[in-house]
């Protein structure tokens, strides 16, 4: 996904909510706004063919070296675990409650649904108290793009791009049923902490490298999936997939810019810029798959 004229009032918001979580020093915030904006004032050139996260990425690097807080959203991740963890019998329930085919549905909608644990998105608030209640009317509402039935052939060698801490938990329904159907599942995480992006971390907090076949990470702090910084045990895990699944909107804004197919997006459209990218409205679920 290329730079959208709007992405630059996101990322200074996104960068003012990220330091505020850092620090109360007003000094200090001013510094970071003032480094968020240079960043853009040299780097931001609607039309010119950059992806966003990239945008993204250069932005948050210049603000966690100024705030020198290797994990601004520790609090907020530790929060959506909480919150998930509460959550995860009842959406257990919800998904075994289909046929094969159906459960392999309702675990993906489970699992966008868990895209809503987003936080310093603009114009996007989340309720961490309520999410119980907004997940139970989300899950009856179901996906408005569903391309699932698509997906189930495509389950033999699968790589699974996570998105945020705490979500990732609902990434498991459907890594299990996954490997109900005899599928392989690569989990990959970011490789150093960036948002409330899943790490490492949450892979040995949930003992999730018990439940997959292999763990990578992205090899970097980048927003997203930035090939000129990831493994090449990770290239080689895209190139021969079967299906790969991304999760969440910067995961799309990288993955998107490649070639790599067949590709499942599954998110909710949290953003506009985004949103009108994908064709779609803004605030649904999908699992689109691009073939």
């Amino acid at each position: 996904m290329k730079i959208d004229p709007r992405c630059a009032y996101c990322l200074l918001s996104t960068v003012y909510y990220e330091a505020r979580l850092s620090t109360d020093k007003p000094a200090v915030i001013g510094e970071v706004l003032i480094a968020a904006l240079d960043a853009l004032q040299k780097n931001f050139k609607p039309g010119a063919g950059r992806c966003t996260a990239t945008m993204a990425t250069i932005v948050h690097r210049r603000a966690l070296k100024i705030l020198d807080d290797p994990d601004p959203y520790m609090k907020k991740k530790l929060i959506s675990r909480q919150v998930v963890n509460k959550l995860m019998p009842h959406a257990r329930l919800l998904v075994d409650d289909g046929g094969l085919i159906d459960r392999f549905r309702r675990a993906i909608t489970a699992s966008v649904i868990g895209n809503t644990l987003d936080f310093g998105v603009d114009g996007f608030d989340v309720n961490e108290a309520g999410f119980d209640q907004e997940f139970n009317r989300l899950f009856h509402h179901g996906l408005t793009v569903d391309d699932t039935d698509k997906m189930i052939s495509l389950l033999g060698d699968v790589v699974y791009l996570a998105d945020n801490s705490g979500e990732i938990l609902l990434d498991t329904l459907v890594i299990k049923e996954i490997k109900r159907q005899g599928g392989r599942v690569t989990l990959v995480v970011r490789g150093a902490p960036i948002l409330n992006d899943a790490t490492m971390e949450d892979v040995e907090i949930h003992g999730l490298d018990k439940i997959v076949d292999a763990v990578l990470t992205t090899g970097s702090n980048a927003i997203g999936v930035c090939r000129d910084e990831a493994p090449q045990e990770l290239k080689d895990a895209l190139n021969r997939a079967t299906l790969i699944i991304s999760k969440g909107m910067a995961n799309y804004e990288t993955m998107s810019e490649y070639d790599y197919k067949p590709i499942a997006y599954i998110l909710r459209t949290k953003c506009q810029a985004v949103a009108d990218d994908l064709g779609l409205d803004v605030d649904i679920l999908i699992a689109k798959l691009a073939e």
